[in-house]
């Protein structure tokens, strides 16, 4: 049997060293025209009306959008563009797992007698029926009031705005109020792929140990933890770190965590710690070895900073256009959220971080590109002076409310 040669004017797939690349679907048309004429013995009408036009148009869409998917699956390889089933692939090479699931942690401020003891798992309840536990054991000091960190027991994105968290649901002997004064970090259903990418890179450092990397990528796995920042002082000298200037002991070593059981976070800790260096924080648990020894146990005091929630304030200009949907202002807040929670796929506003009013205009211009125009985008932190960015200290947490997004259109 004679050899049979296929071939096609239809341009291929090619990978280099940039990557693949696909033809535009112009050319695979052109070739789809060329093959059919090629058929018909030449002379074809190449006009995409007639049948074989028809045909042209019908392959070219089938092989456009295979190629889409071998371009996409080719890019799922690389962890910077890796989502869904691929990149928990990816992760599983660094034995890391996607996290499920996390409610919303929010700071409130509570009040009641002096030298009461607020345990543990103690229960809140918002304007909106949700049920919150608080994550560490306080003591209410001399000034009547302390703030606790709660988190939602129901997990996914649900919003606590200031005020919210108002009801004491399991009453405690000399625990008289509650409230925020901040909104809530949201929680969220499953752990979107800028955090977990964010998360793996990470933990290459978490397979080590006595490293500040392997203490943050340990802290950041702790179910319930949103966010953390960990830093050293490796000097001889009281040293100032971050916007809030941070005093830092000698030699000593700052981990600042946001939500999370203590107990959790103390043993993260105190698997990749350093030996020997002292501690900064507001928060101490105590962690007993009870594997390495026998009783009595070893007992080693850890120490963190729990951070303190900070409000953020946009201000958000756009021209006034009558073209523009009705609901624009719950829209423009709806974007700003988005971005702010890391939501729209970009990293999330974290501890000690800088937030820049140009990371939040992609969202609020896909709103509707064609009549959307913004004049400006600022940001504060006390709701009076307002700039292209805000910066928070390694000891602050930045929150956001629908209600501190102002919205003008003129």
């Amino acid at each position: 049997m004679a050899e049979v040669t296929v071939s096609t004017a239809v341009p291929s797939v090619t990978f280099s060293a940039t990557g693949i690349a696909v033809p535009d679907e112009i050319d695979i048309l052109n070739g789809r025209l060329t093959d059919l004429d090629t058929a018909m013995g030449g002379g074809m009408s190449k006009s995409l009306t007639t049948p074989q036009g028809q045909i042209a148009m019908s392959d070219t869409a089938i092989i456009g959008d295979k190629n889409d998917n071998l371009a996409w699956l080719v890019n799922q390889i690389n962890p910077d563009f890796a989502e869904g089933r691929m990149q928990d692939a990816i992760g599983q090479i660094y034995f890391i797992d996607r996290i499920a699931a996390i409610g919303t942690t929010v700071t409130a401020t509570c009040t009641g007698l002096v030298g009461t003891v607020i345990p543990a798992n103690s229960i809140a309840q918002d304007s909106s029926g949700y049920l919150y536990f608080s994550l560490a054991d306080t003591v209410i000091p001399s000034s009547g009031a302390v703030d606790i960190v709660f988190q939602n027991q129901a997990s996914g994105p649900i919003a606590c705005p200031i005020g919210a968290l108002n009801t004491i649901y399991r009453a405690i002997q000399g625990w008289s109020g509650i409230t925020n004064a901040t909104a809530g970090v949201l929680g969220n259903e499953v752990e979107s792929r800028a955090n977990f990418e964010y998360r793996r890179k990470q933990s290459v450092a978490g397979n080590s140990n006595n490293q500040l990397g392997a203490v943050y990528a340990n802290v950041l796995a702790v179910s319930g933890v949103t966010d953390a920042y960990v830093t050293q002082n490796n000097t001889s000298l009281t040293v100032a770190k971050g916007f809030t200037n941070v005093s830092l002991e000698p030699h000593s070593l700052y981990v600042c965590v946001y939500g999370g059981a203590s107990a959790d976070i103390a043993k993260a800790i105190w698997q990749k710690l350093p030996p020997g260096p002292s501690m900064v924080g507001n928060t101490t648990y105590t962690v007993v070895d009870d594997v390495n020894y026998v009783q009595p146990y070893p007992e080693y005091e850890i120490k963190w900073q729990t951070p303190t929630a900070v409000s953020v304030y946009f201000k958000v200009e756009l021209a006034d256009n009558n073209a523009l949907p009705g609901d624009i202002v719950n829209r423009v807040r709806a974007a700003i959220l988005s971005s702010f929670n890391g939501e729209d796929g970009g990293t999330r506003a974290r501890i000690g971080s800088t937030i820049y009013a140009g990371r939040y205009y992609a969202g609020v211009q896909a709103i509707d590109s064609d009549n959307v125009d913004i004049f400006s985008i600022t940001i504060s932190r006390d709701g009076t002076t307002y700039q292209t960015s805000a910066s928070f200290g390694i000891d602050e947490v930045p929150t956001l409310d629908a209600s501190n997004i102002s919205v003008t259109l003129a």
